[in-house]
């Protein structure tokens, strides 16, 4: 009589489906063939792409749509290497992630030594957590896995799974699952110390950053800045959290050394410093320390706490930000703030630094672009100069309105994201932003569009150039190494996979490429050819 108890496979996918996972991206090979067929029986769909690194990507960016974990799949050795870099970004960027790795079974291991290696070691320095499936140990494997992955800061968890323990069947297998916990709030001293602070804060400023992306506290952020009339930046992956057409928001902040030189001054006068949720692990050198705890009062809202020495604060909540939000602002009145008005003038200063009626050249692509595309258009961005000079000009509606590799800066992102995203919200415009050596890197997922079907729009900034790095070698006044390449067709790459593909030199051009990318039943590469040197001055 045929067993038909779940595999130990099987209740690892029901357990991923119960979070909330519907697609899963990777590779297979014989040793994940058990499990890619579990996910599948579960109601997860998976996803074959061309590189593991690629498919982590996309399965990042259906995360940012359906909240879900991202999963990725990889088989043994190479497969489970090549996904290394996707996540160690996720742990950077603090995006929850399942990695399903296949591998050979112990006893087997101890004589064949074909592209074994041990994973979890490798793993263990870039994940929250690695774990070795259990027969009888799946379903409490898989729900720690999901809860560690989720909770405060969310990243990467690792799973091995072994061949003969994926197919092992289960019989009356008791499922545990960890409660969510409850939102705290401060009580007490800090609590008042906290209500003072505000009260009395003439010059207060805001940066928001990733913990409000997963703590649901976003409109009592967006109420708490109006209420006290606190103007506030953000980091870049923070884009959104509050719209960025409310009067208050003064943009993206962190990397740009053009944004910076204003927008660091108006920390320096700010009389409280209110960090929301903020991780700098996305901010460069220059947020290091710029204020002194000593000599300004700054008030640290936190899902964790930090202990990473970029900043420092002189009360250090770790609580929930909307919970604590309320608790500062209850019976607390308004008052008026910056009554010299600096912020209003930061904001004009900065829509003078990054101008959007350039005739041509990188700016005059964004601003092009954004004014074409429709509103609830969603956006990748590859790493690069373009990237810098994107999250300053690509006003953001939503969180997560604008996608990227903030933290770790991987280059091949936004090309998977946008497939991702695609595959996540069909109905929806969505545009990925990439230089030509970051689209040469993941240029075969092209044919990964074409069979998702859908109609992506890949924009890359053709100069043949890694810009950012000469710019950098000019500044330090060496000599160019290392950064040219040869310029290419990347418009017939896109027809060469299925696609439409356009070369445009100029705003009319890269207009009616737009227009015919919106509706075309496809995906779309626009090629938009600048000269050399088209970011400086402008990042």
């Amino acid at each position: 009589m045929q067993d038909l108890s779940p595999r130990a496979a099987d209740l690892l996918a029901q357990r991923l489906y119960e979070a909330g996972c519907r697609h899963a991206f990777g590779m297979p090979g014989g040793e994940v063939l058990t499990l890619v067929d579990a996910l599948e029986q579960a109601g997860i769909t998976f996803h074959l792409t061309k590189h593991e690194n690629a498919a982590g990507f996309m399965a990042e960016a259906v995360h940012h749509r359906d909240g879900a974990p991202a999963i990725l799949v990889a088989t043994l050795g190479p497969g489970a290497m090549n996904g290394i870099n996707v996540v160690a970004n996720a742990l950077q960027d603090r995006v929850p992630m399942i990695v399903l790795t296949g591998c050979v079974d112990a006893d087997e291991a101890l004589t064949y030594t074909h592209q074994v290696m041990d994973h979890s070691q490798v793993y263990r320095s870039i994940t929250k957590g690695t774990f070795l499936l259990t027969a009888e140990g799946a379903d409490i494997i898989a729900d720690k896995a999901v809860s560690l992955a989720n909770q405060p800061r969310p990243g990467p968890v690792h799973i091995d799974v072994p061949i003969s323990v994926a197919d092992t069947r289960i019989s009356n297998s008791k499922r545990r699952r960890l409660a969510k916990p409850a939102a705290v709030a401060p009580e007490g001293d800090c609590l008042e110390k906290a209500r003072r602070w505000v009260a009395n804060a003439e010059r207060p400023l805001a940066i928001i950053g990733l913990d409000v992306l997963y703590d649901d506290s976003r409109s009592v952020v967006c109420a708490f800045l109006e209420h006290f009339g606190i103007p506030f930046v953000t980091t870049y992956k923070a884009k959104g959290i509050v719209p960025e057409d409310n009067p208050l928001c003064l943009g993206g902040a962190g990397l740009s050394p053009l944004a910076d030189k204003h927008l660091v001054p108006l920390v320096e006068q700010a009389d409280l410093i209110l960090c929301l949720g903020y991780d700098p692990i996305e901010m460069r050198p220059g947020w290091r320390e710029i204020w002194d705890p000593v000599d300004k009062r700054v008030i640290d809202i936190s899902a964790v706490v930090n202990d990473h020495y970029m900043h420092q604060a002189g009360l250090n909540l770790v609580a929930d930000t909307a919970a604590t939000l309320e608790a500062i602002a209850k019976g607390n009145p308004a008052r008026a703030t910056w009554p010299d008005g600096e912020p209003e003038q930061v904001k004009e200063a900065l829509s003078k630094a990054f101008p959007s009626d350039d005739e041509w050249g990188p700016a005059a692509v964004i601003a092009e672009t954004r004014d074409v595309l429709p509103k609830e258009t969603l956006a990748t961005a590859d790493s690069g100069a373009h990237r810098i000079l994107l999250s300053q000009m690509w006003q953001c509606h939503e969180a997560r309105g604008l996608i990227q590799s903030s933290a770790l800066c991987t280059m091949g992102c936004a090309v998977p994201m946008a497939i991702g995203l695609k595959l996540a919200e069909p109905d929806r415009p969505v545009i990925s932003f990439s230089g030509d050596a970051g689209f040469l890197m993941v240029a075969g997922e092209l044919s990964t569009a074409a069979e998702m079907g859908g109609n992506p729009i890949f924009l890359v900034f053709v100069d043949a150039s890694l810009a950012l790095i000469e710019l950098k070698q000019r500044q330090r006044q060496m000599g160019n190494r290392g950064v040219d390449f040869d310029r290419h067709d990347f418009a017939a790459m896109g027809r060469a996979f299925g696609g439409y593909g356009h070369t445009v030199r100029n705003r009319e051009e890269l207009r009616m490429a737009l227009d015919a990318a919106v509706k075309a039943d496809r995906f779309t590469v626009i090629a938009a050819e600048i000269d050399r040197g088209g970011y400086d001055g402008r990042i």
